[in-house]
């Protein structure tokens, strides 16, 4: 059963830093790209970054600046950090990451994870 788990989300002042966590079931060479999302209220699913198996990142504008994408492989399995830095008001949403994965038997499908609230607050 393939899972993927965030967490890391909480309170935090604008200004602050949170760094989250997708931890996967995946191997990592079954990685083509990890995608973090987020959802604020009344707001639509924003794509915020992006990073294949092999390291490679792209942003959203809104977040270039300020948010970091890293991936590890942890016994094998791929775990994908967000670092999030100078958080705004703005940034308060639900966070969710979501895996591209292809198997060796060319099987390709879409997982996703749960969700971690972060909610930027003075």
């Amino acid at each position: 059963q393939v899972q993927l788990v965030e967490s890391g989300g909480g309170l935090v002042q604008p200004g602050g830093s949170l760094r989250l966590t997708c931890a996967t079931s995946v191997s990592i060479f079954n990685i083509v790209t990890i995608n973090w999302y987020r959802q604020g209220p009344g707001n639509q699913h924003e794509l915020l970054a992006t990073i294949t198996q092999s390291g490679a990142t792209t942003y959203a504008d809104s977040v270039k600046d300020r948010f970091i994408i890293t991936i590890s492989r942890d016994n094998g399995k791929a775990t994908v950090y967000l670092q999030m830095n100078s958080l705004k008001l703005e940034d308060t949403a639900v966070y969710s990451c979501n895996a591209d994965i292809r198997e060796p038997t060319g099987r390709r499908y879409i997982k996703w994870g749960q969700g971690t609230q972060v909610t930027v607050s003075s």
